[in-house]
Order: structure tokens, then sequence, then C-alpha cells
């Protein structure tokens, strides 16, 4: 059996856990959220992609795009309460909200879309790998550690698998540093 050197490589890397390495950069990531916001149809398909368009937009630069995405999947997260993905929403969109909060210099109404995330009551997701850290490490840069470890308190609510690792991060804030929060920065 022949095997590419493109595959070679590819599995390789994936193996060496250097998939970053292969995955799209962030605009091509915005532009697969924009296509997919484009083509949703109905407010369900919309909720389901208003995530990805909030989280890129914001990659990509676009703070008044992400702003007005991320209000919207909130909103639209009202309508769908029972559906799996609710507790992504809540948590995404309010990271998204406290990002931007903080590039606009509010530190407080950063801290409080952080506790207002930790707020989710859980997903598939959240549940199994833990939620994105991004906010918390920027609040932990700009010394806001009381709200990063009130934070940590509320994903332990839903993060049951992650109790050891918030255990550690906590640990960490306490003794100054911030934490390497690792994979939990990339989603």
């Amino acid at each position: 059996m022949k095997c590419s050197l493109g595959l070679f490589l590819t599995v390789a890397l994936s193996m060496l856990g250097c998939s970053r390495l292969l995955s799209p950069g962030p605009e091509s990531r915005y532009k697969e959220a924009q296509r997919r916001l484009d083509s949703a149809k109905g407010d369900e398909s919309r909720f389901y992609a208003l995530d990805g368009a909030a989280k890129t937009a914001l990659d990509v630069a676009k703070p008044k795009q992400a702003d007005a995405y991320a209000r919207e999947l909130l909103t639209l997260a009202d309508k769908f309460k029972s559906d799996w993905n609710y507790g992504n929403a809540i948590h995404d969109g309010h990271v998204v909200l406290g990002r931007l909060a903080l590039l606009n210099g509010d530190r407080p109404g950063a801290c409080q879309h952080l506790l207002d995330a930790g707020d989710t009551r859980g997903s598939p997701q959240l549940n199994s790998f833990g939620p994105n850290m991004t906010l918390a490490r920027d609040l932990l840069n700009v010394g806001e550690r009381d709200c990063v470890l009130q934070y940590f308190q509320k994903c332990r609510r839903f993060w049951e698998m992650g109790q050891d690792k918030l255990s550690e991060w906590e640990d960490a804030v306490r003794h100054q540093r911030t934490p390497g929060f690792g994979t939990n920065l990339l989603y």
C-alpha cells in the first residue's frame, strides 16, 4: 500500500500532538464560520452557527461583529434552554463579551462576564473537556485574581472531570502565578 508524504506528515504531526500546525488559520476559520452563519436557515441553525462566528470574529479583530454575534447568541439561547448546546452558548457568549470588555478597558465588566460564563449549566463539551480559559488568563494578566478564583469555583459544578486541574490552577493563582491552561485556551 502506498502512503503519500502528505498523509504521512499529517498522521505523524497528529500523533506528536502538533495538530494545531495542521488546522486552518484564524482567517480560514472565520470564513468558514461566516459561511455557516450565512447559510443558516431559521433560528435553530443560526443558534448553532453564532458561537463559532462570534469567537472567530474576535480572533480576526472584528470586535463589532463579535459583539453583535455574541449578543444575538445569548438572546437566541433563551429559545433553546433544553438544547444540548445551551450551556456552550451561555459560556461562549459571555467569554466573547468579556474579552471585548477587557479590550475596551472595562475590567469590572470583563470579570462579570467571566462569572456569568461560569453560571452555565454545562454541556457535553464543557462537562468533558472543560471551559475555555482565554478570558480567565487575560484577566489574570491584568491582576484580576479574585474573579478568576470565583470562576474556577463555578466551573466545579459542571466540570467534574476537571476537578484536579481546577485545584492545580487555583493553587497557581493563589501563589501569584498564571496557570498553564494548555488546550483549554484553544476552543
